[in-house]
């Protein structure tokens, strides 16, 4: 007795759902094509830039961790 009222209730939350869902990828602005590009390189030449810090670093403690157990 009580499941067919449930169900109605989640039937009737998910509609609105589903609308306010579509209503919303309907506010998305996609970037153009030259926008991605630019902003993939920046975050390529970023990540390698991080990734060169980070390796200097590492290769520096070791070094220096090398130094100290000598």
């Amino acid at each position: 007795m009580g499941e067919s009222k449930d169900k109605a209730k989640t039937k009737e939350k998910k509609t609105p759902f589903c609308k306010g869902l579509k209503a919303e990828f309907n506010k998305i602005i996609w970037p153009d094509k030259t926008t991605l590009t630019k902003q993939t390189a920046a975050v390529v030449v970023v990540s390698v830039i991080l990734g060169a810090i980070i390796t200097i670093c590492d290769i520096l403690v070791k070094f220096g961790v090398d130094l100290l157990v000598r």
